[in-house]
C-alpha cells in the first residue's frame, strides 16, 4: 500500500507513468533534482502524517518505502 502511494506520488509529481516506477527505481533514475526532492518529500510529509528527513531517506523508491513505513509503525 505505501509502495503504491508513493509510486502514484512521484508519477504525478514528475509527469510519467505509474508503471515507470519500481521499488528498484533510483532517484538517480527518476532524474530527480534537489527542488524535485524538497517538493516530493513535503507531499510525501501531508500524505503520511509524517516528518521526512531527506537524508535518512536514501536513494531508491524501495528505500523511501522502508523509511516511510518504519515511521509509521
Amino acid at each position: 500500500m505505501t509502495f503504491e502511494k508513493v509510486q502514484a506520488l512521484l508519477a504525478d509529481h514528475l509527469e510519467i507513468e505509474e508503471s515507470e516506477i519500481t521499488m528498484e527505481t533510483t532517484f538517480e533514475d527518476l532524474g530527480v533534482d534537489s527542488l524535485d526532492t524538497v517538493e516530493i518529500m513535503m507531499e510525501m510529509e501531508d500524505e503520511f502524517g509524517i516528518e521526512l528527513k531527506p537524508a535518512e531517506v536514501g536513494k531508491s523508491v524501495k528505500e523511501l518505502v522502508e523509511y516511510i513505513d518504519s515511521k509509521a509503525e
